[in-house]
């Protein structure tokens, strides 16, 4: 197939998936083409004017009236609701503020509390560092013990020591769609608690927390959800376990009365219950704005355009390159929304890539991560970045002696 099979194949895709483009609902710098969504979402066409208002009235002019007057103080389970309309969460069993790791901290904590007399949590040996130092200074704590096991081997190491099994939905670097319906069935029938890491599914894949009776998840708000650089995270807890859940970091935020300043702390009823501290109102406003850009659409039709394109983003290099390792599974079903591949040369593909307007990804020690953030890209769009891979590696641009530093954050 020549790249003019390709650019036809991509127009009638394109065409067939007009419904599903937002690109007008984000600012996007010209030129590029945009594949690493799953580290840093783009810029919602909303967001500038949210912050703007933020900054020069609501915070400029109406100060600490703000609280009150536009909805600060409740905005943490407000955005929590917006957030869980896009991972299958009934409205009050989500809460917005502090990191990924703050969140998952609290959750495995409250997992303990779940499931008192069990010892085990359970783990796959892959998963984001985060997640496994989070994991491990967890576990020190509460002197559980770490198992690891791959993700088709949970069910057959489901003990009855197993507190909570922890996974990530989709692998940060292969883009490996985990089964979450059929582990977390098999972790319930064992009487063990599941928590999710939802940072690489959320906005792209429909996760169906109420569907499939999940019991604690986490993630981030800048990948596929947009909000901008060290948005605040988010944690899930199901309605059945908010009585039960205990906030092992109690901030006043999440006080049953937060205005009395009492001596002792009682937790709030709901979701607030997992609230901590102030939260970090600015990014907050910025994620809130962000999330706008899914008004009106339905998680599965934005899963639907993403496996479109992931496979024709995959079918494309693997016309022009028959040697292409790919570490992404094939079956699109097992596929989250990015498509990774192995070269030796990885980070120079990725610098090379870069510096031609395509903006990949690369993940230690070999692999080309490109992320396919539905709603801002068309096939067209990943016409551009294979013709501009094949052009590298032609070239040797890859071999640059330029890349041989390797730049800690890229």
């Amino acid at each position: 197939m020549t790249f003019d099979h390709l650019d036809a194949r991509a127009a009638d895709l394109d065409a067939a998936h007009a419904t599903t483009d937002l690109r007008e609902r984000f600012l996007l710098p010209p030129g590029v083409v945009y594949l690493d969504g799953n580290s840093l979402g783009a810029l919602p066409r909303a967001v500038p004017a949210a912050v703007r208002d933020a900054v020069e009235q609501q915070w400029g002019r109406d100060l600490i009236a703000s609280w009150n007057t536009h909805g600060w103080w409740d905005a943490p389970v407000r955005v929590g609701d917006a957030i869980g309309r896009l991972v299958g969460a009934a409205p009050g069993q989500v809460v917005v503020g502090d990191s990924t790791s703050v969140r998952l901290h609290q959750s495995l904590h409250a997992a303990a509390a779940l499931r008192p007399g069990r010892s085990v949590v359970l783990t796959e040996p892959g998963s984001f560092p985060t997640d496994q130092y989070v994991v491990a200074g967890v576990a020190a704590q509460l002197g559980w013990r770490v198992e690891h096991a791959a993700p088709a081997e949970i069910p057959s190491r489901l003990s009855p020591d197993v507190a909570v099994v922890v996974l990530s939905h989709v692998d940060y670097r292969t883009g490996e769609l985990l089964d979450l319906p059929s582990i977390t069935a098999a972790a319930h029938d064992a009487g063990a608690v599941v928590l999710w890491d939802l940072c690489h599914s959320a906005g792209a894949v429909p996760v169906g927390l109420d569907e499939h009776q999940v019991d604690l998840a986490v993630g981030c708000g800048y990948k596929y959800l947009n909000g901008g650089p060290g948005a605040p995270a988010y944690g899930y807890v199901a309605a059945r376990h908010q009585d039960a859940f205990v906030n092992v970091v109690p901030g006043w935020h999440g006080h049953a009365q937060p205005f009395a300043m009492a001596d002792q702390y009682v937790g709030a009823s709901g979701i607030s219950r997992a609230r901590i501290g102030t939260p970090p109102m600015l990014s907050l406003l910025a994620l809130e704005a962000a999330l706008q850009a899914f008004d009106g659409v339905d998680i599965h039709d934005v899963r639907a355009r993403s496996l479109s394109l992931t496979r024709f983003l995959r079918d494309a290099i693997a016309d022009v390159l028959p040697d292409a390792a790919f570490v992404s599974p094939e079956p699109d079903g097992l596929r989250g929304s990015q498509v990774a591949l192995r070269h030796p040369d990885a980070y120079g593909i990725v610098q090379a890539l870069a510096a031609r307007g395509v903006v990949g990804d690369f993940r230690s020690p070999d692999v080309v991560r490109l992320g396919v953030a539905a709603p801002y890209l068309t096939h067209a769009d990943l016409v551009t970045a294979v013709r501009a891979l094949r052009d590298v590696l032609d070239a040797g641009e890859h071999r640059d002696p330029a890349w041989a530093r390797r730049n800690p954050v890229t």
